[in-house]
């Protein structure tokens, strides 16, 4: 009987760490990040709204875009960058969370992912932005880059700010 446990134990085991071993993905090396934010003094679900709705991102986004138009397929939208390049974004569809992520596809073709999250801060908003080191971005690069979305999110503070409460 006691053989029969040990050998029951034994099969549980092997059951247990083979399929843990198969379900550990290989862990890559991450990017730097750094998560920008900005107090906003408008309700969060007002800005939420506003941020929802991707036509708005070229009023306050330069350093995402000139221009943007919606393309053929649902929640992507087709953007003239700062730089005068064309480029695709894809927008995560509303949602009850007040996440706005993005993945904007430069020519290059390689996915920059842009995580954005709206926060109640008591009456107010704190919106995060979180912006990646991309694996070619030298020191110089990244930093202009930062500079860029801090100014990007200060007009935006400008403009939700500016719109009838």
């Amino acid at each position: 009987m006691e053989k029969r446990w040990h050998l029951s134990l034994a099969l549980l085991l092997l059951l247990f760490t083979s399929t843990k071993a198969q379900t550990v993905k290989t862990i890559t090396m991450a990017l730097p990040a750094q998560t920008l934010s900005i107090t906003v003094l408008r309700p969060a679900n007002d800005v939420y709204t506003y941020l929802s709705a991707p036509a708005n991102f070229s009023e306050w986004a330069a350093g995402l875009c000139k221009s943007i138009t919606p393309s053929a397929q649902p929640d992507t939208w087709n953007i003239v960058m700062a730089n005068g390049n064309n480029a695709t974004v894809r927008f995560t569809p509303y949602n009850a969370f007040r996440v706005l992520d993005h993945y904007v596809y430069p020519p290059s073709g390689q996915e920059v992912y842009m995580p954005m999250r709206v926060l109640d801060n008591g009456n107010s908003s704190e919106i995060l932005l979180t912006v990646y080191r991309q694996p070619d971005m030298t020191d110089e690069v990244y930093a202009s880059d930062l500079k860029t979305v801090k100014r990007d999110l200060e007009k935006l503070k400008t403009v939700l700010e500016q719109k009838t409460q």
